[in-house]
């Protein structure tokens, strides 16, 4: 019985020490904590999407409570309520989060182009784009495997007829798909007001592009010379639409013998 005593008291003095030297390693190495940086770190809706150019909303939290940024409006997730929030505990100007949501660039849906080969690998973008340049005729549109879907965290975009589309509705501009995307297609879009916005990545020559999709650019030129704001060019036989100088006319979109120009007018909320 003495022994089983010794044991326990053996194994409670050795706990009983061990807490107590935690415990004053847990006060010597404690880490001091930046009150601001905690409270502006709630005001961010947590998406580490990296959108404010930190690592993440604690980087960005951090950034703001050490003066190496006076930028409150940088996290456009959480729109403008976020940057009032963050603003009133820094005691700076809010500043306005300019309203944008991702949209993708492509109309290369299963009507537009047709399939060179039968894919039956990995479901994913980036994988599929590395077997001469993925299962699609045209190697600059989306794949639709939806690498873009799985890294969204708000559930904004869903693969529709072969393509990926967002809803701008849940789209918080995170940047996350903008990031993922391979083929580089996806854009933010300045919201509020109508802007033109070239639905091609395609840099091939007309007559190839035209073989490969039938909604592709052609680079004919013609949306450049209606276009009175010199708002569009054409760079790599693919049109740009410049979006500050852009007014939202509709010449373009008018002018364009394939239909790769659309007008967006989105209104919207943060």
């Amino acid at each position: 019985m003495s022994s089983i005593i010794f044991a326990a008291a053996l194994v409670a003095g050795i706990g009983i020490v061990l807490g107590l030297g935690l415990a004053i390693a847990s006060v010597v190495f404690a880490v001091p904590v930046d009150e601001k940086e905690v409270a502006v770190r709630e005001c961010l809706p947590g998406a580490n999407c990296g959108a404010c150019g930190f690592s993440g909303c604690d980087g960005y939290a951090g950034a703001l409570a050490k003066g190496e940024t006076t930028e409150c409006n940088l996290c456009t997730p959480g729109g403008n309520d976020a940057a009032k929030a963050i603003a009133k505990i820094m005691g700076m100007e809010a500043g306005a989060v300019t309203p944008m949501v991702a949209a993708v660039m492509c109309q290369g849906n299963c009507s537009n182009v047709e399939e060179k080969l039968d894919y039956s690998g990995v479901k994913s973008c980036k994988i599929a784009t590395q077997l001469f340049g993925g299962p699609k005729n045209c190697v600059y549109g989306c794949i639709g495997f939806g690498d873009c879907v799985n890294v969204c965290p708000y559930e904004a975009i869903f693969i529709c007829d072969g393509v990926a589309r967002i809803n701008p509705d849940k789209c918080r501009a995170c940047k996350m798909c903008i990031k993922t995307c391979p083929r580089g297609l996806i854009d933010l879009f300045p919201l509020g007001t109508p802007k033109a916005a070239v639905l091609c990545n395609n840099h091939d020559k007309g007559a190839q592009t035209r073989k490969q999709c039938k909604a592709g650019c052609i680079g004919c030129m013609k949306c450049t010379k209606v276009c009175e704001e010199g708002a569009v060019s054409v760079v790599n036989f693919c049109a740009k639409v410049d979006y500050d100088k852009c007014t939202g006319c509709g010449k373009c979109h008018e002018a364009c013998p394939v239909g790769c120009i659309d007008l967006f007018t989105i209104k919207k909320n943060f």
